[in-house]
């Protein structure tokens, strides 16, 4: 199944992104495959990159909710990246929270909040003998 969103997959980390253009029948089956690639691969982490959204209306908005829900129920830790200014003034407008979700400036930093090193902090680290 392919929602016409890549969902990329770096170890137990899934990373995709949304698009402003967001239609019911691709946000369905997006979700559908999120939600089954979590389940099944045992994902321990979703990266949600929306840096490439510079408006949000309330469908887009609500799908990112169920999505990070549904992904929370499923174990997974969710980070929104990416967040630009006027989205989060209009998540905020429209009263919406994302408990137990965490959100990073970008998705390199999310990808730290899950865990993952960047490859130079990796080879600054001390190698065991």
């Amino acid at each position: 199944m392919n929602a016409g969103l890549p969902i990329l997959r770096l170890g137990d980390v899934l990373l995709s992104g949304l698009l402003s253009d967001l239609d019911d029948k691709t946000a369905l089956a997006f979700t559908d495959e999120l939600t089954a690639r979590i389940a099944n691969e045992g994902i321990r982490g979703v990266v949600m990159d929306i840096s490439r959204l510079e408006i949000v209306d309330s469908f887009v908005a609500r799908v990112l909710m169920e999505m990070a829900g549904a992904g929370r129920l499923l174990g997974a830790r969710m980070v929104v990246a990416g967040m630009r200014p006027a989205v989060a003034l209009t998540l905020t407008e429209l009263g919406l929270q994302f408990t137990g979700v965490m959100t990073a400036l970008n998705a390199e930093q999310a990808m730290e909040l899950l865990g993952r090193r960047r490859p130079e902090a990796a080879e600054e680290a001390p190698h065991a003998p």
